[in-house]
């Protein structure tokens, strides 16, 4: 029995770890994730701004688990009362990360009917062979709502 119980988990994380890219991604409110201590350095390697500095991106690295460890923070408007953009962690999803991900070969646009369209790539967790699956992950930042949406492709 404690075999069983040793396994059930296993499987449970190895099932987890190889989310699809038909999943959803997960853009929720920082959290401990979003602590300076998990920006990789150096620092301006791992962090872009847009619109005039009004629109900023960080990679997250929170170590463990190490094949999902990856996060990227967006700080964008509407601006709170007392000046502070709002916070927000985009993950692959279920609170797990990214295999890996980078802000080198980044491409980014604006399309004025839905607003800030970043292209970065990333790379999944990939269970049966326990290393990454190269993918670009999509993140629209629509400045006047607020609203933002992330996809894997």
């Amino acid at each position: 029995m404690e075999r069983l119980s040793l396994v059930v988990p296993a499987l449970l994380l190895a099932g987890l770890l190889s989310v699809s890219s038909a999943a959803a991604q997960e853009v929720s409110a920082c959290d401990w994730r979003s602590s300076a201590e998990n920006l990789p350095e150096p620092w301006e390697r791992h962090t872009r701004s847009f619109a005039n500095g009004d629109v900023r991106i960080a990679i997250l690295d929170v170590v463990e688990p190490a094949s999902a460890a990856f996060h990227l923070l967006v700080l964008s408007p509407p601006w709170a009362e007392l000046g502070m953009r709002q916070c927000r962690i985009v993950s692959l999803g279920e609170g797990l990360g990214f295999f890996s991900a980078t802000l080198a070969g980044m491409t980014a646009r604006y399309d004025p009917a839905s607003g800030l369209v970043l292209d970065i790539p990333v790379e999944l967790p990939d269970s049966s062979t326990g290393e990454g699956r190269p993918a670009r992950l999509r993140l629209i930042v629509n400045q006047a709502s607020g609203e933002i949406r992330a996809s894997v492709e």
